[in-house]
């Protein structure tokens, strides 16, 4: 007997434990990045970027001096065609120059664009439900009891291999039921499903110890019939004293119902037995 939480059995973890650390290890990672747009470029990048331009601006000059040089001494015709182009070449290129790195510094200024920081935060979230996933399947690995109960049966040992698939889904490692709280399903003809109510009181014996009689009510009466027995499936339930269980009434055993016309409700419509 197994109480509700109790550990049944532990899957080897080696595989999920591993699933788990890369989905924490990529969550950090996502989180860096996100982190890093939405605080934008440090400081000392900044001042980099303006130490740059302002270098650039001074080089701008010293190649504007020198092509504008050229360009009077070319009136004159007092340098040669290549040096004129190699001196505005050089005035162009720097000219172009400092306009890049203009842009660039209104870029770290601004910050990453606000599509960048959107996408980076579902990225988060997305590695967030993966972590969120690889946890519950390594919680899982740990076979608790859904409820207080007795093991019926024990359908693996330790070492084994349990595949699903290879059992077509129905695979269990072990049966469990709570034999304190059992149901009798039995058939109904048509003709006498009229005399049984919801609560009905009943009186249970099972055919192995036919002397000994518990009392049921009727649970519930199912909504279909069956045709080919011209019945109708009705639940009896039944409530087993702890020092009883699993000592007389068993799972799958043949029991005798016997019904009255009371009900442990005293709204329920009286019936004749």
């Amino acid at each position: 007997r197994v109480a509700k939480g109790d550990i049944l059995a532990q899957i080897e973890t080696s595989e999920y434990d591993a699933d788990l650390a890369r989905a924490m290890a990529n969550l950090a990672l996502a989180k860096a990045r996100l982190l890093e747009l939405e605080n934008g470029n440090r400081p000392e990048e900044k001042e980099q970027a303006r130490a740059e331009l302002n270098e650039s601006e001074q080089t701008l000059d010293q190649f504007r001096s020198a092509w504008e040089r050229a360009r009077s001494l070319k009136a004159r015709k007092a340098i040669s065609e290549d040096d004129y182009d190699q001196a505005e070449t050089q005035f162009q290129t720097a000219e172009q120059r400092v306009t890049r790195l203009k842009h660039a510094l209104e870029l770290m200024i601004k910050g990453p664009r606000l599509e960048r920081i959107e996408q980076a935060r579902a990225e988060v979230a997305q590695v967030e439900a993966e972590v969120k996933k690889a946890k519950w399947r390594f919680d899982n690995t740990t076979v608790r009891a859904p409820i207080s109960g007795t093991i019926l049966k024990k359908n693996a040992e330790e070492g084994n291999i349990v595949n699903p698939v290879a059992f077509n889904g129905s695979f269990s490692l072990c049966d469990m039921a709570d034999l304190s709280k059992l149901e009798v399903d039995l058939s109904v003809n048509e003709r006498d499903i009229g005399k049984v109510f919801t609560k009905q009181r009943c009186e249970i014996a099972a055919d192995a110890f036919p002397n000994r009689k518990y009392a049921g009510v009727v649970d519930r009466v199912m909504p279909i019939a069956d045709r080919a027995k011209g019945a109708i499936s009705v639940r009896v339930r039944l409530t087993i004293p702890p020092e009883e269980e699993g000592v007389y009434l068993k799972p799958d055993m043949a029991a005798l119902v016997r019904f009255y016309g009371d009900s442990l409700s005293s709204e329920a419509p009286k019936q004749a037995p």
